[in-house]
């Protein structure tokens, strides 16, 4: 891999499979797999479902925004999924930017609302199909301005996934 993919930052949105494929694509790669999800439970002790309900989705950037730095700041090679909020902060989207190869894992709304389920641990709006398809309208230009490979998960397997990103990176 080149030094340029000494990090391999996933993002998307939820249910695209960030956590899964990162967890596979480190295994493969022999690489600490940072999730943002917990990395904000270690930096503030409370899931980000609970920071979201009883703070509010603003906190919860906050959260997400500093655990994104946190990863950074972890020596060597990584894989890390990267929460939306990142995209969402100007001055955070350039730090990913430039943090590394940055892989887009998009997918159909249908297909984020089928993987998300009964939603649990995850946001209340999650399971609206309308608010994924909004959401992920307002951050298309985001992600595609920062993402160095853009992958369709839609009819892919986090194997499939990961054998493309490892592929992709290798060039």
């Amino acid at each position: 891999m080149t030094q340029r993919a000494a990090r391999i930052l996933l993002i998307g949105m939820m249910g695209a499979g960030k956590t899964t494929v990162g967890r596979e694509l480190a295994r493969r790669t022999g690489r600490p797999f940072l999730d943002n999800d917990v990395l904000v439970r270690e930096l503030t002790g409370r899931a980000p479902a609970a920071i979201d309900s009883e703070d509010g989705e603003d906190a919860l950037h906050l959260a997400e925004i500093a655990a994104f730095r946190a990863a950074l700041d972890r020596p060597g090679p990584t894989v890390i999924a990267v929460a939306g909020a990142v995209v969402d902060d100007p001055e955070a989207s350039r730090e990913l930017a430039r943090a590394g190869l940055v892989v887009w894992l998009r997918a159909r709304p249908e297909t984020l609302r089928e993987r998300i389920g009964a939603g649990l641990g995850r946001r209340t709006d999650a399971t609206d199909v309308d608010w994924l398809t909004a959401r992920a309208a307002e951050r298309e230009m985001r992600y595609a301005a920062v993402a160095g490979i853009r992958i369709d998960v839609d009819s892919l397997d986090p194997a499939q996934a990961a054998d493309l990103i490892v592929d992709e990176s290798a060039g």
